[in-house]
């Protein structure tokens, strides 16, 4: 029978950050990950300046700064008069002190292999790779482990016991429910439909922008080499839309994005767009005895904004700096883990409450099938009230509680091994 100290679930974001500050805590930890590598498409790839920080923290900025990306320093909607208004610049963060005062836009997995690559020095820590999680183990009145199912060769089933099990698999989870934890649940009056076109020399790669139509809109998103578009419209269309066909779907593109109509043909079949079921919601409690819940598996979040990922990666650096002594003593109870919630809960709420704005600010123009202008609320929030604006920008940025990595946590591993994990990265 496998047994570790702390069972991570997921091998997202959330899980590398959270297995590898407790490793470099000294805590025994092991993290499971369905897939056998980490090469998934349209994940979330945006990394705010709180999580740039805490790369520093790590010792691996260096590293990440090697990376291919894009830097986005604004976001600007167009104003209905045919030109376009800022209503977000992450430079204005300079006066707030950030080190980073942009949004990098860079692959999920090499993020998560860079994590990874940190990770595999500490002895404490083990990543096991094509292991999904099916169950929990419970005993004696509290979750004792999780069973996993594992691919490849003599793949099967499997046990692994654990003081701590965290789940960090998404929105998707099982886990939450498995241990009857209920969630409250916001409406969404959209879905979004991921693909890619070619981006060719010369053309934007600071700004993140939105293209309104009828019923629908399109944000586009610069990377390196190519632009990652999301088509948004209304909510339970996804079979509609798939059955109206490509060349359709198609014009619909080239309509609301004119200036890439000249490249819609790189769109093969609809198997090249991808579907988003936009949620959002939060579990009204995060954990079970034995259990904690955090990132997606505890509040899915809208794409609006990019913020999941630094919300998620934030809850971990919180969970290490909460737990990590109390799991070196094996003494996790459930208001230990209550206490990552509270702490958690604020940033959290207020980030939702500027989702729900720009939601609602959109929902009406996309059931209704009319022309989908800029959000009126935000919009005019940020042509009197700056301050507001300003503030928008470092509660998505940076967060209303920024957290650092623990004191143990905060070097590459041994000044030998940070040299070779940064020649490693080309």
């Amino acid at each position: 029978m496998e047994r570790t100290t702390c069972c991570v679930v997921g091998g997202g974001p959330a899980g590398m950050v959270l297995g590898l500050l407790l490793a470099r805590a000294g805590v025994e930890v092991t993290v499971l990950e369905k897939h056998e590598d980490f090469l998934h498409d349209f994940r979330g790839d945006t990394v705010h300046p709180a999580t740039l920080r805490l790369l520093d923290d790590l010792g691996l900025g260096d590293c990440f700064a090697r990376l291919p990306q894009t830097r986005i320093t604004e976001v600007v909607l167009p104003d209905g008069a045919g030109g376009v208004r800022r209503i977000g610049d992450f430079r204005a963060l300079r006066k707030w002190g950030v080190r980073h005062p942009y949004v990098a836009i860079v692959p999920q997995w090499d993020l998560l292999n860079l994590l990874a690559d940190a990770a595999r020095v500490e002895p404490a820590f083990r990543l096991e790779r094509g292991a999904a999680v099916t169950s929990l183990i419970h005993e004696g009145g509290r979750v004792a482990g999780v069973r996993y199912r594992t691919s490849g060769p003599g793949g099967g089933t499997a046990e692994l016991r654990a003081d701590l099990t965290v789940a960090c698999n998404g929105r998707n989870s099982v886990l939450p429910a498995a241990a009857g934890l209920g969630v409250t649940e916001f409406d969404v009056p959209f879905d979004t439909w991921w693909f890619r076109l070619s981006r060719r020399e010369g053309e934007q790669v600071e700004q993140l922008t939105r293209r309104p139509g009828r019923g629908r809109f399109a944000i586009v998103i610069p990377r390196e080499g190519y632009f990652q578009i999301g088509y948004v419209a209304r909510k339970g269309t996804d079979s509609r839309l798939r059955a109206r066909g490509i060349d359709a779907f198609r014009r619909d593109v080239a309509e609301l994005l004119p200036e890439y109509a000249d490249r819609v043909g790189e769109l093969v079949s609809m198997d090249d767009v991808k579907l988003l079921d936009v949620r959002l919601d939060r579990r009204r409690r995060w954990h079970a005895e034995g259990l904690l819940c955090i990132g997606d598996a505890a509040h899915a979040m809208s794409p609006v904004g990019g913020v999941g990922v630094n919300l998620a990666v934030q809850d971990a650096v919180a969970t290490a700096n909460l737990l990590a002594g109390r799991l070196r003593r094996g003494a996790v109870r459930g208001r230990d883990l209550a206490r990552v919630r509270r702490r958690r809960l604020p940033s959290l709420v207020l980030v939702q409450a500027l989702q729900r704005i720009m939601h609602a600010d959109l929902a009406g123009p996309i059931r209704s099938g009319e022309q989908a202008g800029p959000p009126g609320r935000l919009m005019t929030a940020a042509r009197w009230l700056p301050v507001l604006r300003t503030f928008a920008v470092y509660l998505v940025g940076v967060g209303l509680r920024p957290e650092r990595a623990p004191a143990s946590a905060r070097r590459g591993g041994t000044p030998e091994e940070h040299t070779a994990l940064v020649q490693s990265v080309p």
